[in-house]
């Protein structure tokens, strides 16, 4: 995931720039997303347990019972496993917001959260090029004056 891109991108700038400081956090999702997270999370306790429990809800609440859920008790294992797969992809997404920021000297350089996107380490290294000359002529420019 976005970790390891982050650990491979620190990695490569601490080989490249030794005397940078790399710093990184995990950004937690929003209060909406992290809902929607234990939502899934809950659904998909609630759907194995009832798959295995062969239990019809939809009699219960009055309606009349889907095909896939006559199915899913046909094949309870494939079943389980297909709600614990779709239920755990669908709250990875709404937990992981895989967003780091690139900062040098506690200036931002690069935002995942503003950009919505991953660079690639070529484009970080291209950053991290420009700025570090700019700040090189600003020492420069303060020593002259």
């Amino acid at each position: 995931g976005y970790s390891k891109v982050y650990q491979e991108y620190s990695r490569a700038i601490t080989q490249l720039y030794p005397d940078i400081r790399i710093q990184g956090e995990n950004y937690p999702p929003t209060p909406f997303n992290r809902f929607m997270g234990s939502l899934f999370s809950y659904l998909k306790i609630l759907s194995i347990l009832l798959i295995i429990s062969g239990q019809n809800p939809f009699i219960l609440l009055g309606l009349v019972t889907p095909r896939a859920w006559t199915w899913s008790q046909e094949n309870k294992i494939f079943s389980c496993l297909m709600a614990y797969f779709l239920c755990n992809m669908m709250e990875t997404h709404f937990l992981s917001t895989g967003a780091f920021e690139i900062s040098l000297n506690d200036v931002p350089l690069w935002s995942k959260l503003q950009s919505g996107y991953v660079p690639n380490i070529q484009e970080i290294f291209r950053i991290l090029d420009s700025q570090l000359k700019i700040n090189q002529a600003d020492q420069l420019r303060h020593r002259i004056f």
